[in-house]
């Protein structure tokens, strides 16, 4: 039986095909859009009283977002259905982008879960998280040393 000399490197340079290619159907350019996983953005906002959060949410349907709130953290989830329709030169175009998503905002302050108000218009979802009580009356004495 003869020896073989064993070499890394073909090996290496298929595993980093397989990465590349892997990576490349995660996000892919279609025009100028580039494609990835949905997020809806962010934006938070705190004052004395309460946390205020805005996330983007176009397109979708108040039914089709599900918001869960604990004291310290707020869960979204929810579906998007995209259609596009394009028609040129007597040709049809038409995509459609299905897609889940859930995101789990950290909040800087415990709120009072029981009291939250939310509200959908023009694709923008607002929560207003009232802060918990020990939360509003808090305030710690800094020794200067």
């Amino acid at each position: 039986m003869a020896l073989v000399r064993w070499q890394p490197f073909p090996e290496i340079d298929t595993l980093q095909r397989q990465m590349n290619s892997l990576f490349d159907n995660l996000m892919t350019t279609d025009g100028d859009r580039l494609n990835t996983t949905f997020a809806p953005p962010v934006e938070m906002q705190e004052t004395p009283d309460a946390i205020h959060l805005k996330l983007e949410v176009p397109g979708l349907e108040p039914k089709d977002i599900d918001v869960q709130v604990s004291a310290e953290a707020v869960s979204i989830s929810g579906e998007r259905k995209e259609e596009t329709k394009t028609e040129e030169n007597g040709s049809k175009r038409t995509e459609f982008r299905y897609g889940s998503f859930r995101r789990v905002i950290p909040l800087p302050a415990r709120v009072q879960n029981t009291d939250v108000q939310a509200e959908s218009k023009n694709g923008i979802l607002n929560l207003t998280l009232p802060k918990a009580e020990e939360e509003r009356n808090k305030v710690v004495k800094v020794n200067i040393g």
